[in-house]
């Protein structure tokens, strides 16, 4: 488990990754969103509080795990994952948490107004990618990818392909085929920890991507492939197709396509030539 501490309005709200999940200290988010120099109080009463109106038990969204105190020892601390801990400050009757009650409104809404008009949601998808920095070449070919990921991911769940572990093994597998590497070292050698890889792709490992996720779809049709099994199969395959094409383009340029450099980056030397 990781521990860390994140500022807001500079003052510390303790956290730990726990199961790839973060979690927050109930108590240091009560201390920032309220004025109340009691926290611990405060948190028993808005419980009680909660239960007698609306007959929710605010503990039920908690766990206990170790965060490290101001005495500098560790004591089990009741603790919210990011979903959990909105919902609990949507019960802080405090001005301070005002803000994110509005947020979250907001955000309610736009996600209402996207199930009547999924088009709302790329739209939004491309300002966003557009507000960071990305080019308009770059985020057309991030949000083709989107659309050829959502296919693919589709044709999983027609063929009863459900877990999301096995989707991970099967992107890995795909991966692994086209790039020579697993996603988790392709992370590894961009400096990456839980950012999305994808966003930080250069144009070539996405269409790369993009080949390879396509080349599975196809290959997991035409083969009829059922199950996990089959479709780890496919996917192998289709990885390779993005494999084989890459490595020719590797051949001819004489430079490799998985690159250690983030597209927003300015790149700090030429991609690594290869040897004879």
């Amino acid at each position: 488990m990781e521990t860390k501490i994140a500022v807001f309005r500079g003052k510390e709200i303790r956290k730990i990754l726990f199961e790839n999940e973060w979690y927050f200290s109930i108590v240091d988010i009560i201390a920032v969103l309220t004025d109340s120099d009691k926290p611990r109080d405060y948190w028993y009463r808005m419980k009680q509080r909660e239960k007698q109106a609306t007959g929710t038990e605010l503990s039920t969204l908690c766990r206990q795990l170790k965060l490290e105190s101001a005495d500098g020892k560790k004591y089990q601390t009741e603790v919210v994952n990011t979903e959990s801990a909105f919902r609990i400050i949507q019960s802080i009757p405090s001005p301070k948490a005002e803000p994110f009650k509005r947020w979250l409104a907001k955000v309610g809404y736009e996600r209402v107004q996207e199930i009547g008009n999924p088009e709302l949601g790329t739209k939004r998808a491309r300002a966003l990618y557009k507000a960071k920095g990305y080019s308009d070449d770059w985020i057309e070919k991030r949000m083709r990818g989107i659309a050829i990921r959502e296919e693919l991911t589709d044709e999983w769940k027609r063929r009863d392909v459900e877990r999301e572990s096995e989707y991970a093994i099967l992107t890995s597998e795909i991966a692994k085929a086209a790039f020579g590497i697993t996603p988790g070292e392709h992370k590894k050698l961009k400096g990456l920890n839980r950012e999305n890889l994808r966003d930080h792709m250069t144009d070539l490992e996405l269409i790369f991507s993009m080949l390879g996720e396509a080349a599975t779809t196809e290959i997991t049709r035409v083969d009829d492939a059922r199950g996990f099994q089959e479709s780890k199969r496919a996917a192998r395959k289709g990885g390779e197709v993005a494999g084989k094409a890459r490595k020719d383009l590797e051949r001819k340029t004489r430079k490799r396509v998985v690159s250690p450099e983030n597209y927003l980056q300015v790149p700090q030397k030429k991609p690594k030539q290869l040897n004879d």
